[in-house]
């Protein structure tokens, strides 16, 4: 649940917030995005204020600028200490400062000090990001504006130094007194055909005839009550293609140039081959990876379910929306209904303690999945917190199955107490397993989530607003099953002289249908004439070699704002960075070299400003309050999810920087899905599982993949059992072969739109079906569309 915040005193009173505008220009699939919140300071009193925010993982933050009373600020990068260091002396002295850093658990929360905001005083806080945009299954490309003014709730009480703990109290959406706007340039040179919103958008605007550029905004009166996403959809997205950008040329730093700029020109002159000064690539594969129906048939599946408070939190915000917890029982029955015959499994529900279902993985049987089914329809949302790390310790302490690798598939809503620790406890066991990771509902932490899919050589989804959990996670075990792709290398063709060397991890693996964006560094003296490059990426499937081969120009392009190279820094500080304590010595020299070097924020490194004009200090003492956040969502307030009181609130006791005495009071009314509250233990209405005939009918499947004829089959059927039984078409071939066509032939009569859910089961059912019934398929198929009235491909049953 997130509420709101935004630029808020250390007393949590909020500094009016105006209004907030966002210009975000889209090109290809990079997002370059500026954001400026607007505030007034009404109070009598100077302020001392904390402004926190969420911002995807894979953002590269590279300015921060403050405009006070009209006066521009712009922040240097600088080694986090000594930028900590230097705010505390600023504002000690009265002096006007200003620091943006990361998160200390969290790499994809930020906060933001500003000491001493005089009264009357207007400040305008603009930051600008790039970031790669994700390509989702159907071809569109996401952007989301994260709910920059709702604070996060992080459900350990370990944290001292975090501005995930702000804890406020409710008020209704239409007390806020903000405004968000946001306008959107679009452009792609292969033509835009749509954009899709969660939020009401003005009508699109293309500006050429080609419709290679468009321009779209946010209907008026958004109250940012949830994430903004913008899924713009292309002609063709999935072309190759490498960009040359040209580095920053070698020169003094100018005196009227901002401050970023300055301290990265200044660093160019002194070393002439960095990693600004130097072209950068960006290569884009989409490799083309044979589907093949024969999906691998070992392994060992672990399921790691959230089972926290906050999962009875309904998935969105429309009427009649499931609960978090329900979407997870659904899910988990249908993967349990997917495995391959052969394979083990085990499944874990986690929160403040974790249960585990079976000792240790048990081989996938009739006997097995029936058990585990049943228990997944007892899970209830009813083990507190979120405490990730020790059954993941649990689980990679459980001796390697033999011929069966770990595939790991973990689910949260929330945040976890150490992000970082859980990153590299998956990255050290890297080579054993990998992880497939799930972000349940808005807010969840993009730098877990994300993070350990990527060191574990997984795949990670986001499930928000109206997405079905569903579809994504059983796209993720197709995933899990497809042949591995092996002994995967990159090479280059340059002149001679000219070599790159990548700042990107080498791709360990590849998903069919999946893009694979890469950076590099070019070094040496370029060519002066026009030139060309190659670079290839080399892989092996079941025995068989494939080349994918792009040719470009060496010729770089200049971008006055450097966006390859942020993005390439990007690439490079996320490979090493693990946070203050996690990152080994020689990886956090290398982070802090690299992100001084580009201006990109790390865990090492923080924007600084001081206002060293201001003629006299602030006088007077800073004074504490308390703010209230909104209710997003109409469902939490209802009976089922209001869980009592007993949320803390935050306040300071010093007025400095002093983050470890941030324990506070009582609010009035605690989140009510919040995992630390102690009702959310109690009993909650659940929906049946198998409400849905879908559901029903994927519930009566056996592990085999079969069906056998019943009552219960019948109901779903809607055909007697006596007319099922007159029906059978093939004396010699047994009732579970016949009820297992019917089933078949049901699912995409009247399950066609989840179609992803089903398929694997569907797969497993097919195969059975051959070794049953043989050359009696067709026959078979042709009787269950008759009696079905149906008229289903015989092909689907194609062996």
């Amino acid at each position: 649940m997130e509420g709101s915040c935004g630029l808020i005193t250390l007393q949590k009173k909020p500094v009016a917030l105006k209004s907030i505008s966002v210009t975000l220009s889209i090109h290809e699939f990079v997002a370059c995005v500026s954001a400026t919140l607007n505030y007034e300071n009404e109070e009598k009193v100077p302020l001392e204020a904390s402004f926190v925010f969420p911002m995807d993982e894979d953002s590269a933050v590279y300015s921060f600028e403050a405009l006070v009373d009209g006066k521009k600020i712009v922040a240097e990068l600088q080694d986090k200490m000594e930028a900590q260091q230097k705010y505390e002396d600023a504002i000690s002295q009265g002096q006007e400062a200003y620091l943006l850093e990361e998160d200390s658990d969290s790499r994809d929360v930020f906060c933001c000090n500003v000491g001493n905001l005089q009264p009357g005083s207007k400040v305008e806080l603009t930051l600008r990001y790039v970031q790669e945009l994700p390509l989702d299954a159907d071809g569109a490309l996401r952007y989301v504006l994260p709910a920059i003014l709702n604070p996060r709730y992080h459900l350990s009480g370990r944290l001292e130094d975090s501005c995930l703990d702000i804890k406020t109290p409710l008020v209704p959406l239409d007390e806020l007194p903000y405004t968000l706007s946001m306008v959107a340039t679009i452009s792609s040179q292969h033509g835009i055909q749509r954009v899709h919103s969660n939020c009401p958008l003005s009508a699109v605007a293309f500006l050429a005839d080609d419709k290679t550029s468009a321009q779209v905004s946010l209907a008026e009166g958004h109250k940012f009550d949830r994430d903004v996403e913008l899924l713009i959809y292309y002609r063709e997205v999935h072309s190759p293609r490498v960009s040359v950008e040209a580095g920053m040329l070698e020169k003094k730093p100018e005196r009227n140039l901002p401050s970023p700029i300055k301290t990265v020109l200044h660093y160019i002159s002194r070393c002439p081959d960095s990693l600004m000064g130097d072209p950068s690539v960006m290569v884009s594969f989409y490799p083309n990876i044979p589907e093949d129906e024969a999906s691998v048939t070992c392994g060992e599946f672990v399921f790691l379910m959230d089972c926290s408070g906050s999962m009875q939190c309904p998935m969105n915000n429309q009427d009649g929306s499931q609960s978090r917890i329900e979407a997870a029982q659904e899910t988990l029955i249908l993967l349990l209904k997917s495995l391959p015959i052969g394979c083990y499994f085990n499944i874990y529900q986690f929160g403040s303690s974790y249960k585990e279902f079976f000792p240790e993985s048990v081989k996938y049987t009739q006997q097995t999945m029936e058990e585990a089914v049943n228990r997944v329809k007892l899970m209830r949302a009813d083990l507190g917190g979120t405490e990730i790390l020790a059954p993941l310790q649990n689980i990679y302490r459980k001796p390697s199955i033999p011929g069966h690798p770990l595939q790991l598939f973990i689910f949260t809503d929330g945040e976890v107490s150490d992000t970082f620790s859980v990153i590299k406890e998956v990255q050290s066991k890297g080579n054993k397993h990998r992880c497939f990771s799930f972000g349940i509902g808005e807010g969840a932490s993009t730098s877990l989530i994300k993070s350990i899919a990527r060191v574990s050589g997984g795949t990670s989804e986001f499930i928000t607003g109206k997405d079905r959990m569903q579809p994504k996670v059983l796209r993720s075990l197709k995933h899990s099953l497809q042949p591995a792709v092996e002994d995967i290398s990159l090479s280059w063709n340059l002149p001679p002289g000219v070599s790159a060397n990548l700042l990107s991890p080498e791709p360990t693996v590849i998903f069919r249908g999946q893009r694979l964006i890469l950076y590099a560094r070019l070094t040496g003296k370029m060519p002066a004439a026009e030139a060309t490059g190659e670079v290839g990426l080399k892989y092996t499937l079941q025995g068989k070699r494939f080349e994918d081969k792009l040719t470009f120009s060496l010729k770089p392009k200049p971008d006055a704002d450097l966006t390859i190279h942020r993005l390439a820094a990007k690439s490079f500080i996320q490979t090493k960075d693990l946070g203050l304590t996690q990152t080994p010595a020689m990886d956090k020299k290398d982070v802090l070299k690299i992100s001084i070097e580009s201006g990109v924020i790390s865990s090492f490194t923080a924007f600084i400003a001081i206002n060293k004009e201001l003629k006299k200090p602030v006088q007077g003492p800073r004074v504490y309050r308390e703010i209230p956040r909104p209710v997003l969502y109409k469902a939490f307030m209802s009976p089922r999810f209001l869980c009592g009181s007993g949320a803390p609130l935050l306040h300071t006791q010093s007025l400095g920087r002093t983050y470890s005495s941030l324990r506070g009071s009582v609010s009035m009314m605690g989140n009510p899905c919040s995992s630390n509250n102690s009702r959310t233990k109690s009993k909650s209405s659940h929906k049946v599982i198998g409400g849905t005939k879908l559901m029903q009918l994927i519930d009566l499947q056996k592990a085999n993949g079969s069906w056998d004829l019943n009552e219960d089959l019948t109901k779903i059927l809607g055909v007697s059992l006596e007319d099922l039984l007159a029906a059978h078409p093939a004396q010699h071939v047994d009732l579970s072969g016949w009820a297992t066509v019917l089933a078949v032939v049901w699912l995409h009569t009247h399950g066609k739109d989840k179609k992803m859910e089903w398929e694997l089961l569907e797969r497993k059912a097919v195969a059975w079906i051959h070794t049953q019934a043989g050359s009696t398929v067709p026959m078979l198929v042709k009787a269950a569309n008759t009696l079905l009235k149906s008229s289903v491909d015989p092909a689907v049953f194609a062996p």
